[in-house]
C-alpha cells in the first residue's frame, strides 16, 4: 500500500505515498478544524491507524497512552471527519482538516486542545510562566461522557 522510500526525489517529487514512522512506527499529524482552520490537536498514526483513516474518512490515532488504535470520537460522539489529508514534503508528518460539527476534539472538554497561549516577551526566571485561557468554556463536561475511561494525560 505504502511506497518503499528508497530515492529523495521519489519521496519530495514522486506520485506514490511513502511515509517516514519514526523508530517507534508512528508519524505525528496535525489537525485542524475545516470551518475554521484552528489548530484542534496533535497525535500520532502508525500504520494501521494511517490506513483506517485514509480507508474509513474518519480520523483513527495511536494511543501512546492507551497503546492501542483509538477511532477519535468512539466514545465521545465527535466524530472526526477528513475533509482533507495532507502529508508534507519529505513525508514524516501529516496534516488532516476536520468537520467535527458542534462537538470537541480535546478530552478536557475544549473544542481544541489548544485552549491555552503562552505569553511571549522577556522571561523573569524568578516567576513561573502563566498561560493564558483562550477557550473560556468547555463544550462537554468529560466526566459524563468518558464516565470510567481512564484519563490518558501522562505525568
Amino acid at each position: 500500500m505504502f511506497k518503499k522510500r528508497d530515492n529523495i526525489v521519489a519521496v519530495e517529487e514522486g506520485k506514490y505515498l511513502a511515509p517516514k514512522f519514526n523508530k517507534n512506527g508512528l508519524i505525528p499529524v496535525v489537525t485542524t478544524d475545516f470551518q475554521t482552520g484552528s489548530v484542534l490537536m496533535h497525535g500520532y498514526m502508525n500504520d494501521e491507524a494511517l490506513k483506517k483513516t485514509i480507508e474509513t474518512k474518519e480520523a483513527h490515532y495511536w494511543s501512546r497512552s492507551r497503546k492501542k488504535i483509538w477511532h477519535k470520537g468512539q466514545v465521545s460522539g465527535f466524530v472526526q471527519k477528513i475533509k482533507e489529508m495532507r502529508i508534507d514534503d519529505d513525508q514524516d508528518s501529516i496534516w488532516i482538516s476536520v468537520e467535527i460539527g458542534d462537538g470537541a476534539s480535546c478530552h478536557v472538554g475544549y473544542k481544541s486542545c489548544f485552549y491555552r497561549s503562552i505569553p511571549l516577551g522577556k522571561i523573569d526566571n524568578t516567576k513561573k510562566i502563566e498561560i493564558n485561557f483562550e477557550e473560556k468554556e468547555k463544550i462537554f463536561d468529560p466526566k459524563k461522557v468518558y464516565k470510567d475511561e481512564p484519563n490518558p494525560t501522562e505525568l
